[in-house]
C-alpha cells in the first residue's frame, strides 16, 4: 500500500485536530472577552477592598500600629485629607501598589469601635472614585498591679472592673516590676541582693537575667517596643574603695539573648551616676540626668551624647512624642528632643496650690498634682488636674488632707490616669523595702476626659507606668 495515500484513521485524526484548534480558539476568545469585560467592569466600578490587615490589641497597646487595605487595583496616592478616623486620633497615610495604609501615631482607646474611611480613592488608570470604609473594635483594657503584704507579694492581672484579678507571679519580696508586650520583668530581693526575673505575661517560663554583679536594682523601666529594659545598679559592697553606684544598664528580654551581660550606658566625660532617666518613645535613645545635674540625650549605650544643659528633674515624655517635660532651675520647660528646641510649660489657668508631679499626656497636655493650702500655708488636700496644651484646666480628683498622692501615670492612649493614693497616711506606716511605700495603697483609675473614677485597685505600680513611685 502507498504511504502517500492517507488512511481513514489519519483523515479522522486530522479532522479532530482541526476541530480542537477551532474550539480552543473560540474558548480562548470567549475567556479573553470575559477577562476584558471583567477588567473593564473593575475599572468602571473603581477600587474595591479585597483584604484588610489590622491588630486591634496592638493598636491599643502602643503607637505605630497600622491598618492596611488591599484593593482590586493599583492606586493613585491617597492624601491624608481623604482619610477620616472616627473617633478622631492622629495618623499618617501611605500608598503602595494596590494597598493603602493608615499608621496610628498614638495608641488607640480601649474597648472602642473605630471607623476608617478613605474617600475619593482612584486607580492609577483614572478609574471612578470609590469610598472604602473599614471598622474594627479594640479590646477592653487589662493591667498588672503589685500588692505587697506581710506574708509575701503578688502581681495580679485585672480588667478595669476589678472583678477578674488573677495572680500571675508571687515572691517573698518584690521591689518593682514592668510589663512589655510579651514579658513581665520583676525586681526581687533574694539573699539580701537584687535579682531580675523574666516571665511571660501569664507568669510562666521563669528565668533570671544576669546582673552586673551582686547589688541592687533601682529605677527599672521598659521601652515601649523591642523587649528592651533598663535599670540603675549599685554594688552591695559599695564603700570608700568605690564600685558601681547608680550606674545605668540596659538588657534584652529576648530568649536568644538571655545569657548576654547587661549593656552599660556611659557617657564619656559625664558623671556615671544617674539620678533619673527615660527611654525616648519610638527610638533607641535615652534621656538621662546625672548626679551633677547634667541633662543628656544619648544613644542606647551612651554614644553620640547631646548636652541639654542643667536640670533638676525629668518629669516625663509622653508616648508617641519627642517632647520631654523637665524641671530647670528657672522653671518648667518642654524640650523637643527631635531638634533641641525649648519652650516654657504652659501654666494652668487655675491655681492648683503647691506643685506636685507633672505627667505628660499622649497627644497634648499634662496631668498635674497640686496641693492647695489655707491662709496659714498648711495643706488642705490634694488636687489632680488635666491641663490642656493651652492651659485649660479641669480638676479630675480632689483628695482630703489625710490622703496622700504617691504617684501618677497615664495609660498609653492618654484615656486614663492612674493615681496611686495612700489612704489615711498618718495611720499608714511605710514598709522597709529598698523602695519604701506605705503599707496600704490604692490605684485609682480615672477617665481624664470626664473625671469619672473607673475603678480603685488595691496595690500600686499599674503596668502603664513608665517609672516606679518615688
Amino acid at each position: 500500500m502507498s504511504t502517500d495515500v492517507p488512511t481513514r484513521a489519519g483523515r479522522a485524526r486530522k479532522r479532530r485536530g482541526r476541530v480542537f484548534v477551532g474550539t480552543f480558539a473560540v474558548v480562548a476568545g470567549v475567556l479573553a472577552v470575559i477577562g476584558l469585560a471583567g477588567a473593564a467592569a473593575s475599572v468602571a466600578q473603581g477600587p474595591r477592598a479585597t483584604s484588610v490587615q489590622v491588630d486591634p490589641a496592638a493598636a491599643a497597646a502602643a503607637s505605630g500600629s497600622r491598618l492596611i487595605v488591599t484593593t482590586s487595583q493599583s492606586l493613585a496616592d491617597v492624601d491624608a485629607s481623604q482619610v477620616t478616623v472616627t473617633p478622631a486620633t492622629p495618623f499618617t497615610v501611605d500608598t503602595s501598589g494596590r494597598s493603602v495604609g493608615v499608621r496610628f501615631t498614638l495608641p488607640l482607646f480601649d474597648d472602642t469601635e473605630y471607623t476608617v474611611t478613605f474617600s475619593g480613592v482612584q486607580g492609577i488608570g483614572g478609574s471612578p472614585a470609590a469610598t472604602l470604609t473599614e471598622t474594627f473594635r479594640t479590646p477592653a483594657a487589662e493591667v498588672f498591679v503589685l500588692q505587697r503584704t506581710t506574708s509575701g507579694d503578688t502581681i495580679y492581672r485585672t480588667d478595669l472592673a476589678g472583678d477578674e484579678a488573677l495572680p500571675v507571679f508571687s515572691a517573698d519580696h518584690i521591689e518593682d516590676f514592668r510589663a512589655t508586650s510579651s514579658h513581665l520583668i520583676v525586681s526581687v530581693i533574694a539573699d539580701d541582693v537584687s535579682e531580675l526575673i523574666v516571665t511571660d505575661l501569664d507568669g510562666e517560663d521563669e528565668r533570671t537575667l544576669p546582673l552586673p554583679g551582686e547589688g541592687y536594682v533601682s529605677n527599672l523601666q521598659s521601652a515601649n517596643r523591642g523587649e528592651l529594659i533598663g535599670y540603675t545598679f549599685s554594688d552591695a559592697d559599695l564603700g570608700a574603695a568605690g564600685g558601681l553606684e547608680s550606674a545605668l544598664f540596659t538588657a534584652s528580654l529576648k530568649e536568644t539573648e538571655a545569657d548576654a551581660p547587661p549593656t552599660p550606658v556611659a557617657v564619656t566625660g559625664s558623671d556615671d551616676r544617674i539620678a533619673e532617666w527615660r527611654f525616648v518613645p519610638d527610638t533607641d535613645s535615652i534621656l538621662l540626668l546625672s548626679f551633677d545635674g547634667s541633662l543628656l540625650l544619648t544613644g542606647s549605650t551612651g554614644q553620640d551624647a547631646t548636652a541639654l544643659g542643667a536640670a533638676i528633674a525629668i518629669e516625663g515624655i509622653a508616648r508617641g512624642s519627642s517632647e520631654a517635660v523637665v524641671t530647670r532651675f528657672d522653671g518648667m520647660k518642654v524640650i523637643d528632643l527631635a531638634d533641641g528646641t525649648e519652650t516654657d510649660l504652659v501654666p494652668a489657668d487655675v491655681d492648683l496650690g503647691l506643685r506636685g508631679a507633672i505627667t505628660p499626656i499622649p497627644g497634648a497636655g499634662t496631668v498635674r498634682v497640686g496641693v492647695p493650702t489655707d491662709e496659714t500655708g498648711l495643706p488642705v488636700g490634694t488636687s489632680v488636674a488635666a491641663v490642656d496644651a493651652d492651659g485649660g484646666t479641669r480638676v479630675i480628683a480632689d483628695l482630703p488632707a489625710n490622703d496622700v498622692v504617691m504617684h501618677t501615670c497615664v495609660s498609653p492612649s492618654g484615656r486614663y490616669a492612674a493615681v496611686t493614693v495612700a489612704p489615711d497616711a498618718v495611720a499608714n506606716p511605710y514598709d522597709r523595702y529598698r523602695l519604701p511605700l506605705p503599707g496600704r495603697l490604692e490605684s485609682r483609675i480615672i477617665e481624664i476626659a470626664t473625671g469619672d473614677q473607673v475603678v480603685a485597685l488595691s496595690g500600686f505600680d499599674v503596668s502603664w507606668c513608665q517609672v516606679p513611685p518615688g
